[in-house]
């Protein structure tokens, strides 16, 4: 049985004895921990919300407790090392994300011992661990985060089912989110809203965070025979020496997060005026947007603090910006794609997945790598995806091109399998979010204007006419001359020899040619979104098979008739 988000309902009711009390009193006098079958022990089981301020299940945790072990377990369905996968770290994370974790959590075990307390490391199956430690420190109250993510829910549901069989009170709050994705979906009769709008109609205005600061923690109680670990470096975990340059500019941990958040608010103007779509995507070395989005997906931030400043930096200031534009809009947009991700069975797919329109992408090979590595001969593609690979973040306008690129712009490659370089290589990739993005930008749901397609060698342009951003990450076309930088293949040979860069041995010839690609991208949305209109969205895998094969046979008919007409021209 699980309590509720503001009350909790104690499952073993049990009345302390005053021969108990007395004790307590006595032991924590002499500041000694209460044995554990005298003690009234409380555990926190920390996974996202790595953060002291605003923290729900923390606050509840140490309320009436003697003793309370702060746990992360070190899960290896994360962390376990991959040499088979494509860039080094787990089979689910790069090392940039690995790397921001572990200082994420060096910083809360720091932040705990200036609490009287400290961190208590683990390393294996979380189920399994949590239930050994409920059961070895005799745990009365456990307290951790409400997850959506279908992983976590299998493993809260678990653990929960113990506790309440063990009669171990049980507290785990919202409060990754803004709102209870529950709720909204029940206001909605069952089903999560599908458009922003109709979701901050139903939202309302979320909750504050806790004002209440902790300036102290009880102290951990005995671990007994348990084998606590320290936070380990990337090397211990086993993936080895990993080189300063190959590391996120970007650090993890509340106190960065906090820091930037100051930074950030501090320009009030900025905040007063920030309107998203706009911002330079080509500034790398002061990013023109936040850079919060790892802090709120670790937890490192709290996202009901971070509206609640904002609503703050609103009351100073004449005018400001309002959603879905404004930063406050930007948390909002968070909320809803964890709302409808909850909501949604199979989220994270084409197949199976309602909300998604089932259309026949490419399972081109190739045509990803070279996507994945920066060698699509698109210069401003290929910079993106370079950031993307030494920081683990790009902003949020270069995510928009390369996942228009890979998918319904030039390539029509799944999104499934681009969904999944980003959600390895980002490090703020996030389960809700980075679906819903790759499903809007794919035009496979919510976003249907196929049309809108960003230009692999005019949108950069705008923003950067002299490629900075580019010389930068592909140090290869450094010496290109500006004209030519953003289309290389059209520089001449005397160019590219000057330049020390030869196209098509240098750097790559472009993979495909744009106007001929997106072209024919857009004819093959178009059929897809008639054959679902058709068949009411219920499209089988042999009507994706068949559309598949009309599409090949008209582009092959196509390119058969252009190529005769060259033949007649010449």
């Amino acid at each position: 049985m699980e309590v509720g988000t503001r009350s909790a309902i104690t499952l073993c009711f049990g009345i302390r004895m005053r021969a108990s009390l007395s004790l307590s009193i006595f032991f924590s006098s002499l500041h000694v921990s209460l044995p554990p079958s005298m003690a009234s022990n409380s555990l926190v089981w920390f996974r996202k919300g790595l953060r002291i301020h605003d923290n729900p299940a923390l606050d509840y945790a140490r309320k009436d407790s003697d003793n309370v072990y702060p746990v992360f377990v070190l899960d290896p369905h994360y962390l376990e090392p991959d040499p088979t996968a494509f860039s080094p770290g787990s089979s689910l994370a790069g090392l940039n994300r690995i790397q921001f974790l572990l200082e994420s959590l060096n910083d809360l075990d720091s932040s705990l011992q200036k609490l009287g307390s400290r961190l208590l490391l683990f390393r294996g199956d979380p189920v399994e661990i949590l239930i050994r430690l409920l059961k070895e420190w005799r745990v009365k109250k456990l307290g951790f985060e409400f997850d959506t993510e279908p992983y976590y829910q299998s493993l809260d549901n678990k653990v929960k089912d113990y506790a309440s069989a063990a009669g171990i009170e049980v507290f785990s709050p919202v409060s990754h989110t803004l709102f209870n994705p529950a709720d909204i979906i029940h206001k909605n009769g069952g089903r999560p809203p599908l458009s922003y709008q109709s979701f901050v109609k139903l939202a309302g205005q979320p909750p504050p965070p806790l004002s209440t600061e902790i300036s102290l923690l009880p102290p951990v109680g005995n671990v007994g025979n348990c084998e606590v670990l320290g936070v380990p470096t990337i090397k211990e975990l086993g993936y080895g020496d990993i080189r300063q340059d190959d590391i996120s500019p970007f650090r993890g941990g509340e106190s960065e997060a906090l820091k930037r958040l100051r930074l950030s608010l501090s320009d009030k103007e900025w905040v007063a005026n920030f309107e998203k779509p706009k911002g330079d995507p080509s500034a790398f070395l002061k990013p023109a947007t936040t850079v919060l989005s790892p802090y709120l997906k670790f937890g490192c931030l709290s996202s009901r603090y971070f509206y609640q400043c904002l609503q703050d930096v609103y009351k100073t200031v004449k005018k400001h910006t309002s959603p879905p534009v404004s930063l406050v809009g930007q948390l909002l947009w968070r909320d809803f794609f964890y709302c409808v991700a909850f909501g949604t069975p199979n989220f994270d797919t084409m197949k199976g997945n309602r909300v998604c329109k089932q259309i026949p992408w490419n399972d081109d090979d190739e045509l990803l790598v070279a996507w994945r590595e920066g060698q699509t001969g698109y210069p401003w593609i290929d910079a993106i995806m370079i950031q993307l690979s030494k920081w683990g973040w790009m902003h949020h306008l270069a995510r928009h091109c390369v996942a228009c690129f890979l998918t319904r712009g030039d390539l029509f490659v799944h999104w499934e399998r681009g969904r999944d370089v980003f959600e390895r290589l980002l490090i703020d990739s996030d389960w809700a979010i980075n679906n819903g993005n790759w499903l809007w930008l794919s035009c496979s749901s919510f976003f249907y204007q196929y049309n809108r397609i960003y230009s692999p060698t005019s949108f950069g342009k705008k923003y950067d006419p002299d490629a900075k951003y580019i010389r930068h990450f592909l140090p290869v076309l450094q010496d290109m001359p500006k004209e030519y930088i953003y289309e290389p293949w059209t520089a001449p040979l005397a160019v590219q020899t000057k330049a020390n860069c030869i196209i098509g041995k240098d750097y790559p010839k472009p993979v495909v040619v744009h106007d001929t690609a997106s072209k024919e991208c857009k004819r093959r949305i178009a059929e897809a979104y008639e054959l679902n209109r058709r068949m009411d969205g219920s499209v089988t895998e042999e009507d994706l098979k068949g559309l598949r094969r009309k599409l090949e046979g008209d582009q092959h008919k196509s390119s058969k008739l252009l190529s005769q007409k060259r033949k007649l021209i010449r």
